[in-house]
């Protein structure tokens, strides 16, 4: 089970951390990631890391402003978005994979997803 949480309203500009905490199995051998789906929009790969966090990937477009980080004591990991777009609004989903290959970044490759969170950046 993954459960994610800390969308919200922001402005544009503004910041978000998202989380994504793993419950039932522990997720430590995967890696972990996130994307997004915004209103009427396909599914879009978002961010990755690997399963030590010695590797992290990010999609062009939120390059130098997103983060991905985890912590596989807590079973979590973490998305901060830091000045955020009006077009970073969508639906954000956690999700684990046993092994990224960092030229695959279709959602379909992945295992498991969590429910997902809104993210709302006003203009």
């Amino acid at each position: 089970q993954l459960q994610a949480s800390g969308g919200g309203l922001v402005q544009a500009g503004g910041s978000l951390r998202l989380s994504c905490a793993a419950s039932g199995r522990t997720f430590s051998s995967y890696s972990m990631g996130w994307f997004r789906q915004a209103p009427g929009k396909g599914r879009e790969f978002v961010s990755a890391i690997s399963w030590s966090g010695s590797s992290t990937f990010y999609a062009d477009s939120v390059e130098r402003r997103f983060t991905i980080s985890r912590d596989n004591a807590l079973n979590t990991v973490y998305l901060q978005m830091t000045s955020l777009k009006p077009e970073d609004t969508a639906v954000y989903y956690c999700a684990a994979i046993r092994i990224f290959t960092p030229g695959d970044r279709r959602w379909s490759s992945w295992d498991y997803w969590g429910q997902g969170t809104l993210v709302t950046v006003s203009s």
